[in-house]
């Protein structure tokens, strides 16, 4: 009767013990997670609200995206600190250098700033066709 009674006890107590180990192994993991942030600006740093930042993960070929704020912020969190990154904007057809984030990096929080210039934009005018049913796009750079 004792020990059914002792058996009793232990069975709350591992559960318990249990759950702090999930939470605990949780709360681990999420600390090694990163986060990457930064602003979108053009050559003369004014901010890029509405630019869309594109995040790609070059082991899963995974692709994130984000809509800067009006302050042109932009941040991505819950990244895997094993893998590297690719990352660049884009805005009504310009493009921002891409960056890259690579996994060697121990830092968790990092800031890298894209800058995008606004007279690169390309400009895709019109289709020529090259044989019955294959078509080909004119692209020419944008004037400012």
């Amino acid at each position: 009767m004792k020990a059914r009674k002792r058996s009793l006890w232990l069975l709350p107590l591992l559960m318990v013990t249990l759950t702090a180990a999930a939470v605990a192994q949780d709360n681990k993991r999420e600390a090694q997670l990163r986060t990457v942030r930064g602003v979108v600006t053009d050559k003369s740093d004014t901010s890029i609200p509405a630019s869309v930042v594109f995040l790609k993960n070059t082991r899963t070929n995974a692709v994130r995206s984000y809509i800067a704020d009006d302050a042109g912020n932009y941040r991505f969190s819950g990244l895997d600190p094993n893998a590297d990154y690719e990352i660049h904007a884009e805005k009504d057809g310009a493009k921002s250098q891409t960056r890259t984030v690579s996994s060697f990096d121990s830092r968790k929080d990092i800031v890298i700033n894209l800058k995008i210039d606004k007279k690169k934009s390309l400009r895709i005018d019109t289709t020529v066709p090259l044989a019955p049913g294959i078509q080909s796009w004119v692209v020419f750079p944008e004037s400012q």
